[in-house]
């Protein structure tokens, strides 16, 4: 996405949206209720500090044609959250963000996958379930209460913020 469409982008969503989303900034608290959308021309990590989390932004290069990539954000994740985490891949074309999701859920994270009748682009997602790294494939309006009971089976075994 290119610098200055994350900005009215993330509003947009915000608006429409009963959780806040904002466009991301460097040390933004990570908790319940929030979406972060990350800048444009800036990847988006997650740093772990205590049992919090939190958002850093990067500028280092594109990572393929990407920048932000999944790649990068995925890669934060399965380093930093493991079990606590759930990554979610959804249409669009390429591989970004395939293999780092696959080493989210080698690290313990739950993940899901679009399915191909609900996507526009079914390339990313292909990838992802193709080298196995899509626990469950669902179609697109499934997604958010699948989100919703993972966390919910989460907080049944573990609370967290």
């Amino acid at each position: 996405m290119p610098p200055g469409f994350t900005k009215s982008f993330s509003e947009r969503l915000n608006k429409n949206s009963r959780l806040q989303v904002v466009e991301a900034e460097h040390g933004m608290r990570i908790g319940p209720g929030r979406c972060f959308i990350a800048p444009g021309d800036k990847h988006m990590k997650v740093r772990r500090q205590g049992a919090s989390y939190f958002t850093e932004l990067d500028d280092g290069p594109r990572v393929g044609l990407h920048k932000p990539a999944l790649n990068v954000l995925f890669d934060s994740i399965a380093d930093s959250a493991h079990a606590n985490a759930l990554g979610v891949i959804l249409t669009g074309m390429g591989r970004d963000g395939a293999s780092r999701l696959k080493a989210m859920r080698d690290a313990g994270a739950a993940t899901i996958g679009q399915d191909e009748d609900s996507c526009v682009v079914y390339g990313m997602p292909k990838e992802a379930f193709d080298i196995g790294a899509v626990e469950k494939q669902l179609p697109l309006d499934r997604i958010p209460k699948a989100m919703v009971d993972v966390a919910s089976e989460h907080g049944k075994k573990t609370s967290f913020s």
